[in-house]
């Protein structure tokens, strides 16, 4: 592994100082006394990362970043100040800077920090070269196909987290599908011939956390060894699904590990190094959470690299006949039992329910289906909604069904609908349905 920095310190003295360090623990280091030059070779393929001072004259050290993010929005920035403070640190991190530190910062925590920053651009540098041709990621993750708007967005941004490995934030009520996307980020990922391991932070207690998550060692020759999480996860993906319902001191106690970059098993002569992609989620809003005390402030932005939302149901709502069709045609597969027809009950309960379940309800509405039960009165509904939204539903659903056999070709789908050119685009128009979407 190339260990390259490239370090920014108007301060010759201390300057000299750190290269010395970073030399004599085995780091390339191209020095310069001023921002300006430090551009000069930066690309996108540059296989190190950047250490830089923050208060300089002429170009400071923001203002360096946002040249660096502009070049390459993946390249590991490590910020370091003797003026630190939260709100500095804050804008910092939250603009895409890698990591923030304060100086004067002792050894092993700037090593630490380097050492992480330089394995996030191995990673992300090898991704690049070796990317092999990939599946769409509808093709293994179902849930996340559709066509609407919600869903384009977030595959392009999975597949951008993917790419530079960094942590992430995933947001959504419950059944949304924040595990299914935490999987593709993993699956699609240069991490992904490593393990996922998903870790149910709400079914963990203070007792527990430290065995579980870090493990243990007995030492002497008949010792015995129980093999923590965040172990089980080096050099993958470690998912920390409702990491909001850790309690305080568990959050506090999480954070600490992470800014360590390295953890101690229980009985452990020594710590392990960490290196590890973190995934985590929270059912609510982290912001309001951070912002009312329920997230450690720490933790957060630690976790929070991107914070990805993940649409409910109902939000998606055009991707819902898809949806239940794919999940009746598993379970009817499975069952070894014929798929029963979209009957007009059905689509009306696919238009008008609000699911509240979002994709388990789904999913058990479908395979309820395949065994010939319906658990739902469709001429009953509470939210049942009036004849024209559903005429309407059903329309856009036809519209969107020959699109999608025709491969987005719209003159072909308009001939598959025997529609008239300005009819049928007037029905795109209305129902904000693009052929592009469904172009293969």
């Amino acid at each position: 592994m190339t260990r390259l920095v490239r370090l920014v310190d108007d301060d010759d003295d201390l300057r000299a100082a750190q290269v010395q360090t970073l030399q004599m623990a085995g780091w390339q280091v191209e020095d310069y006394a001023q921002a300006a030059q430090a551009l000069k070779g930066i690309t996108r393929d540059y296989p190190g990362v950047v250490l830089s001072d923050v208060r300089m004259p002429g170009m400071d050290g923001f203002q360096f970043f946002e040249h660096l993010h502009k070049i390459d929005p993946d390249l590991p920035v490590i910020l370091l100040t003797g003026h630190g403070d939260v709100p500095m640190a804050v804008a910092a991190l939250k603009a895409g800077a890698y990591d923030f530190l304060t100086k004067p910062v002792g050894r092993d925590v700037l090593l630490a920090a380097l050492n992480r920053a330089c394995s996030a651009r191995q990673l992300v540098l090898e991704n690049r070269d070796l990317r092999q041709v990939r599946h769409d990621a509808a093709d293994d993750f179902p849930e996340l196909a559709g066509g609407s708007e919600v869903m384009i967005h977030l595959r392009a941004a999975l597949d951008r987290v993917a790419e530079a490995g960094g942590s992430a934030l995933l947001t959504g009520p419950d059944g949304a599908g924040k595990l299914v996307v935490a999987r593709a980020i993993h699956r699609r990922g240069p991490r992904r011939a490593r393990s996922f391991v998903h870790l149910a932070c709400d079914a963990m207690d203070d007792a527990r956390f430290e065995a579980d998550l870090l493990g243990s060692e007995t030492p002497g020759p008949r010792g015995t060894r129980q093999t923590g999480q965040l172990e089980r996860a080096q050099r993958g993906v470690l998912f920390l699904d409702r990491v909001d319902a850790l309690s305080p001191g568990m959050q506090a106690r999480l954070a600490a590990i992470l800014e360590a970059g390295e953890f101690w098993p229980a009985g452990a002569a020594a710590p392990r190094a960490m290196d590890v992609q973190l995934l985590a989620s929270t059912a609510t809003d982290p912001l309001r959470l951070a912002g009312d005390g329920h997230f450690d402030a720490r933790l957060f932005y630690r976790l929070s690299g991107t914070i990805l939302a993940v649409p409910s149901l109902a939000e998606r709502r055009e991707d819902i006949p898809a949806l239940y069709r794919h999940f009746l045609l598993a379970a009817c597969a499975r069952l070894d039992r014929p798929a029963p027809p979209m009957t007009g009950a059905v689509r009306a309960r696919l238009a008008g329910h609000g699911w509240p379940g979002n994709l388990p309800e789904l999913r058990g509405l479908a395979e309820s289906q395949a065994v010939g039960v319906t658990p739902f009165d469709a001429t009953g509904t509470a939210d049942r909604p009036g004849l024209s939204d559903l005429v309407a539903t059903y329309e856009a659903e036809l519209i969107r069904d020959a699109l999608r056999i025709e491969g987005g070709n719209a003159t072909a789908a308009m001939g598959r609908l025997q529609l008239p050119r300005k009819t049928f685009y007037d029905k795109l128009a209305r129902h904000g349905i693009r052929p592009a979407d469904f172009r293969r």
